[in-house]
Parts: C-alpha cells; structure tokens; sequence
C-alpha cells in the first residue's frame, strides 16, 4: 500500500478547505441515519463535519500520520464522544461493527491497484454495512484525452503557507499513464522555502487505478450490492460521458 505519512504534513495546506462535495455527504447521512463509516478518512476533511451534524462517525486509515491530525482536531472541536478512529487497511478491514452509511471520498477507491484488492476492499464494506445499507464511492471519471496528454511534465498546481511556519509550499504534480494498466502514476514534488530561502524538497509518489463506468458496476454487482445511480457531479446530475465525477450509490440487499 502507498506511504501517506509522506505527505500528512501537507495535506490539511492542500485539502483542508475542499468543501464542495460536504453538503452531498451531509444529505446521504441525514438519509441513512447513524452509524456511519469513512474508508480513507485521512485528516478527517468529511468525517468531522458529519460528527458536528449530530452523527456517529467511525473513520479508518492506512495513514498513522493523517489519523493523528484528525484525532488533534476531534479533541479540538470536544467530538470524542460522537468519532472513533482506527488505523485499519480498507482491503483488512474488521470493526466488529456494522454501519448504515459508508463513504470513500476523493478518490480514495483508486489507490487500490489490483482487481483483486478493490474486491477485497469491496468484501470488507459489504461485511460492514448493516442490509440495506448504503454505499458511496466517490471517483473521478477518466478523461482519455486528458490522460493522453500526461507524458511526465511537470506542472506546479498550487503554491500555499504554512501557517505553523511561514514557510511558502509549491507543490508541482508530475503524471504518467500505463493506458495497460489503467493506472496513473502521480508524483507530488513539494518545495517547503524558509524565510532564509532554503529549499526542503519532499517527493510523495503515488497511483490511482482509474475505473470506467461499467467496469465499476461489474465490480459492485460482483460483490453482492445492489446499484442505485451513478452520478456525474456533487450536485447529484446524471452522468454522462463529460462528466467530471462518477459516483456511485449502491445498497447492501436488506
């Protein structure tokens, strides 16, 4: 599995403030009820937000590293009564519990790179998930010819401050594609410059299997759930072949 800890430090600079796809979360717990589960709940971006909306929020992680962040931030908002927190692999996954409600955010499904680990992945969520439990994946839907276009060059997408340090962030992006594989291969170069302008470069390197749609139905109906809709924005649109996101809404049979 990818080393995360690489980059804990920045997430919360890179993604803390994301908030478009919250109000879509938000609804599919009002609908659901508590418990609910995040798979790849990282610094707790969308679990903490669910916690203050009154739920029961249980988070998992690979990442020691991002489940500290977000255990720094629930003792912070005092949430420690509503959130439980494990560092648990999504394809190992054995709470002891099941859950109305389980969501995999940004992406996350992606960084399971073989058929057998996104089945087995899949397995664990099904154990999980109380009958007519529902499922949420949240995917990105695969762009050829933007895929296409990545060839290896570097790119710098974001320049931040950390606020602990003052130190100015550039994290430039490299991406290749193995169209075999369907896998992209990432590289996130992060230059930290101090006020003295010495530059500490961290390199986090990582993948994302990207699926395509009917690939992910096959997956699902595979592993035993029922597909509701697949959707093509946060807004909750129709898919189609334009559209950014694929998320996917499936249900555990009651």
């Amino acid at each position: 599995m990818l080393d995360f800890d690489i980059y804990a430090r920045f997430y919360e600079m890179d993604y803390g403030a994301l908030d478009s796809d919250l109000v879509m979360f938000q609804q599919f717990a009002t609908r659901t009820g508590s418990p609910i589960l995040e798979v790849a709940c990282g610094t707790g971006r969308v679990l903490l937000p669910l916690a203050r909306q009154g739920h029961q929020v249980t988070g998992v992680d690979v990442s020691e590293a991002m489940l500290d962040v977000a255990r720094s931030k629930v003792a912070a908002e005092g949430l420690a009564d509503r959130v439980r927190l494990y560092h648990q692999d999504m394809r190992e996954l054995d709470l002891g519990q099941q859950f109305n409600l389980i969501l995999v955010a940004l992406n996350s499904f992606t960084h399971l790179a073989t058929l057998d680990d996104q089945l087995a992945a899949l397995a664990c969520m099904r154990r999980h998930l109380h009958p007519g439990g529902v499922l949420v994946l949240d995917l990105f839907n695969p762009d050829l010819d933007r895929l296409l276009g990545f060839h290896g060059q570097v790119t710098l997408e974001k320049t931040m401050v950390d606020e602990e340090t003052g130190h100015q962030v550039m994290r430039f992006r490299t991406e290749k594609v193995d169209f075999a594989q369907q896998l992209l291969h990432v590289t996130y170069i992060v230059d930290e410059v101090d006020s003295q302008g010495q530059v500490q470069r961290t390199l986090f390197p990582f993948y994302m299997r990207y699926l395509f749609r009917y690939e992910l139905e096959l997956l699902l109906r595979h592993s035993g759930f029922v597909l509701e809709a697949v959707y093509g924005s946060y807004d909750l649109d129709p898919f189609d072949g334009d559209s950014e996101k694929m998320i996917a809404v499936a249900r555990w049979p009651d």
